[in-house]
């Protein structure tokens, strides 16, 4: 379930900025795993050169991996360009897809090639709270989103609401001493039922809103924008991965999506 670019507009508080030229590519050689999960794995990288994450502070911070004639996009994690060091964490589906195999049978001394990164979305340290939401494949990008609000604003209320396969599939969150954490197990209800009985609380909340493409695009998107009535410069809501689907087929998808509704309203890349 990889995650992808965001619905982030440029120039708002905590949106995409311009960059400047990066290296094409940056090598990244495998230094150790560890299972957050039963289906999360997280695996740990160095690299002789991450000049290309100079100046990157988005949460959501991307980067495409190039896995044999394949790409994957992956949220980059703890990027230390001094260190040369960084972590991309992986969901694990058996023996399905391409990037989940390769991470479960990652060994230290194995070897990617990174594209980017990109990114286009932070925490605002001035909405009076935040709301994260999504599924596994979001999970790198709201624990980055956690780390960056307990350095900057370590009392920042936050709603975290996230769908993991069970009670063995929660990991371990740490943000804000006003955070909040809450699991939807699948099958015990609907992320979108969870975020409708969510107590809304007074003030601006800054929203971020990430994972299976038809439950956020289809479903949480509209109640948000609709009848919550949020403005975009308020939330960065975007589809990960989609059900059923590679992504090279979710891609397809987006485009067909943004083809049918207003540009501003759906990303496209």
């Amino acid at each position: 379930m990889p995650p992808g670019p965001t619905s982030a507009a440029p120039d708002r508080p905590g949106r995409a900025r311009p960059t400047r030229d990066r290296p094409a590519a940056t090598r990244l050689l495998v230094t150790g795993t560890e299972d957050l999960t039963p289906t999360v794995r997280r695996v740990w990288f160095r690299s002789d050169d991450l000049s290309a994450f100079l100046g990157s502070d988005h949460t959501d911070r991307y980067v495409k991996l190039v896995l044999g004639e394949s790409v994957r996009t992956y949220t980059a994690l703890f990027p230390d360009v001094e260190a040369g060091t960084l972590a991309i964490d992986f969901v694990l589906h058996g023996d399905q897809g391409v990037a989940g195999p390769w991470a479960a049978a990652a060994q230290p001394g194995d070897e990617l090639e990174a594209r980017g990164p990109g990114g286009g979305y932070r925490p605002d340290p001035t909405a009076d709270w935040h709301l994260l939401v999504g599924d596994e494949s979001a999970l790198p990008a709201i624990t980055a989103a956690l780390a960056d609000l307990a350095e900057r604003s370590p009392d920042a209320v936050v709603r975290v609401l996230l769908e993991v396969d069970g009670p063995d599939g929660e990991p371990a969150l740490r943000g804000t001493a006003g955070t909040q954490v809450s699991f939807v197990h699948r099958g015990d209800g609907s992320l979108l039922d969870a975020v409708r009985r969510l107590e809304w609380l007074p003030g601006r909340v800054q929203a971020f809103v990430h994972g299976e493409a038809e439950t956020v695009m289809r479903g949480l998107r509209p109640w948000l924008l609709g009848e919550r009535g949020l403005t975009r410069d308020q939330v960065s809501i975007s589809g990960y991965w989609r059900r059923g689907g590679s992504e090279e087929e979710f891609r397809v998808w987006k485009r067909d999506l943004a083809a049918t509704e207003a540009p501003a309203e759906v990303p496209t890349g």
